[in-house]
């Protein structure tokens, strides 16, 4: 389907400006939970884009380049968001008490402002000359298109709208139903494998099944993968090995394990998944740049006029605005030194963070954006980009620090490292959205200079609303291996990729990292590149079974991963049920917004409690005393929770019929 554009249409307007900003606020604390609580995130173009197209159709003159904008501010902001598979491990360490406000908004804008101008050359490179398939940028668009095109496709935003709404309350209620204790937060069965001990968990949350959904039953089939692996082979044989100490049951037994080597082993296997795939990337990426650059050369020496839709922001203003970042980028390093034990050595310090930012974010921000555009964002090797990333900055600090090294050097270096760390993620998960977003623009007819000005927007949204969420959530739950001194709640979150992220700085500067665990997993993803290479070219590229997929199941709680790998089961056998026809396209797209309502829905529930823990000072202010075991609470949530998503699928399915009736 295509739209003409008019020559000059409406684009970057106050409403929109205001209407991004505010779904910013939703999907950014969303995002935050989420990625705390289970370590994954999810791409918000899409509901973006249809509570703009719902929103926006009460003018006439709205447009679709405008719609665009508004789902480009809001996607940038909610991506931000993953600086918090990082953040927590000041927490962890004992460094931060609690989350200070303007080092955490100046890491995060920082980085997503170099994030912008590193990918804006890359756009002619991976978008407009590049035969990439940008899966999501492509869903983004078309959903805009349909949504713009006729009455059916107005009357499709205003039935997205009600989908996501839809999605937002069961989850939020589904939520609620394990905070007043009348359902499982979690199920799960540990069982003796002989001297060994396994099983398996399902946390009971309607956000991690639409996670599934969303992800597609490729990267479902390999967390199952990885969950066969880690539970049915790496954990019985671990634990078998180690045999339990005096009274400690199946489920203290297998977990033991699982956390202290089974886990390291998953960092070992998403760590080589992201190195091979980053040597993969180098030739194509600096042969669309080269093909990019001599095109460029081409039209001026035959001075061609560039069309509003091949306009970029002016190169000169990117390196200038990357040189002027640098500024604030030494005065935040300086400042986060400024008064401890690194004073001494403070300069040498800031001169290798900011080389690091600029080099490692530049690569980052490539490597991402090239990914976005190979399997979309959401599948985007962020997780692996964090591992490499910390690896170095530790190295490279602790070379610095060396000479001086004790116990408070090295909790500051290690504080050091993680900081340098955010800045570097920020960079990579911009660069990883702005592509696919300027993918979404090319296909509406946007002005490339006009989006990567709603991306700056974006960013400093998102920069405004994750430290509040953050410090919220740490007040009231605390994470997993932080001190949680001033913590209400006796149920902290796990904050899982921040965990891994402190865990091997720790270990790589103090010098005690277990090298052979992560060894061992290295073999692991090497075998699984190798049988992910002969799937893929003996089915043609039909088939595959993505290494970083299969790490992060090994890596991540079975409670965690389970819920996924049934999402996309369930997405698959759904979206095939819909068939191609016209109403089954439809029912497929509304569905997308359901499960993404779901994630927003129990993540906004989640932190509304948090506020009203702070409130309440209470660990669990709406927990009700019953008489229901354990069993029955396990029930009950398998019942709901099944009768809500069947339903739920049976609306898109008959909303998306009726229509296109």
């Amino acid at each position: 389907m295509s739209i003409a554009a008019p020559s000059n249409p409406r684009e970057i307007t106050l409403r929109g400006i205001i209407l991004g900003i505010l779904i910013t606020l939703v999907f950014t604390a969303a995002q935050v939970y989420l990625g705390l609580k289970v370590g994954l995130t999810f791409a918000t173009s899409i509901p973006a884009a249809v509570i703009s197209m719902a929103l926006l159709s009460a003018f006439k003159n709205a447009t679709i380049q405008e719609n665009n904008i508004v789902q480009t501010i809001a996607s940038a902001a909610g991506t931000l968001a993953s600086v918090i598979f990082v953040l927590p491990g000041l927490l962890m360490i004992g460094w931060w008490a609690h989350v200070p406000f303007w080092p955490t908004f100046g890491a995060c804008a920082i980085g997503g402002v170099l994030g912008v101008m590193y990918t804006v050359p890359l756009r002619r490179a991976l978008v407009s000359q590049s035969n990439l398939p940008y899966p999501e940028g492509v869903a983004a668009a078309e959903v805009l298109k349909v949504g713009t095109a006729s009455r059916a496709g107005a009357a499709e935003g205003k039935a997205g709208l009600r989908a996501v709404v839809l999605g937002a309350v069961s989850s939020a209620l589904f939520a609620a139903g394990a905070a007043v204790k009348l359902m499982a937060g979690e199920l799960s069965f540990y069982f003796r494998t002989g001297a060994g001990a396994t099983g398996i968990g399902a946390s009971g949350s309607l956000a991690l099944i639409g996670a599934g959904h969303l992800m597609g039953i490729t990267v479902g089939l390999a967390m199952l993968a990885g969950l066969v692996i880690a539970w049915g082979i790496m954990v019985p044989l671990m634990t078998s090995l180690t045999p339990a100490a005096a009274g400690v049951d199946a489920a203290g037994h297998a977990l033991g394990i699982w956390k202290t080597e089974v886990r390291m082993m998953g960092a070992g296997v998403i760590g080589i998944a992201a190195i091979i795939t980053l040597a993969g990337l180098a030739k194509p990426i600096f042969g669309g740049l080269k093909s990019a650059m001599d095109t460029a050369r081409r039209a001026k020496l035959e001075g061609a006029v560039l069309d509003r839709t091949e306009m970029d922001m002016p190169i000169f203003i990117v390196g200038l605005v990357t040189l002027v970042a640098m500024v604030p980028a030494g005065w935040l390093l300086t400042s986060f030194l400024q008064g401890g034990p690194l004073s001494s050595i403070a300069l040498p310090l800031v001169a290798v963070g900011i080389g690091y930012i600029l080099v490692a974010g530049i690569l980052a921000a490539a490597v991402c954006g090239y990914m976005a555009g190979l399997i979309g964002s959401s599948n985007s090797p962020v997780s692996g980009i964090a591992i490499l990333t910390i690896l170095g900055a530790a190295l490279s600090v602790g070379m610095v620090g060396r000479s001086i090294m004790g116990p408070e050097v090295a909790q500051a270096l290690i504080a050091f490292a993680l900081f340098v760390t955010t800045v570097v993620l920020a960079v990579a998960v911009i660069g990883n959205d702005n592509l696919q977003d300027l993918k979404t623009g090319q296909l509406v007819d946007a002005t490339p200079w006009k989006q990567q000005v709603a991306l700056l927007i974006g960013v400093f949204a998102g920069s405004c609303v994750v430290p509040p969420v953050l410090e919220l959530l740490n007040h009231a739950n605390g994470f997993v291996g932080a001190p949680n001194l001033d913590s209400i709640s006796d149920q902290p979150l796990a904050a899982p990729q921040a965990l891994l992220i402190s865990t091997l700085a720790k270990g790589v500067i103090g010098g005690n990292l277990q090298w052979n665990l992560l060894g061992y997993g290295v073999l692991v993803g090497l075998v699984l590149v190798a049988i992910n290479f002969v799937l893929k070219k003996s089915s043609n590229d039909k088939y595959s079974l993505p290494p970083l997929g299969v790490g992060l199941a090994i890596y991540l709680p079975s409670a965690v991963i389970t819920p996924v790998v049934i999402g996309a089961v369930a997405g698959y056998f759904f979206e095939r049920a819909c068939g191609k026809s016209a109403g089954g396209e439809t029912a497929k797209r509304l569905a997308v917004l359901i499960m993404s309502g779901f994630i927003v829905g129990e993540s906004l529930f989640n932190v509304a409690l948090a506020g009203l823990i702070v409130l309440s000072g209470e660990g669990e202010p709406l927990a009700i005393h019953n008489s229901l075991s354990e069993a029955h609470t396990m029930i009950i949530s398998l019942i709901v929770a099944t009768v809500v998503v069947v339903g739920l699928y049976r609306w898109s399915s008959k909303n998306g019929h009726a229509v296109n009736a």
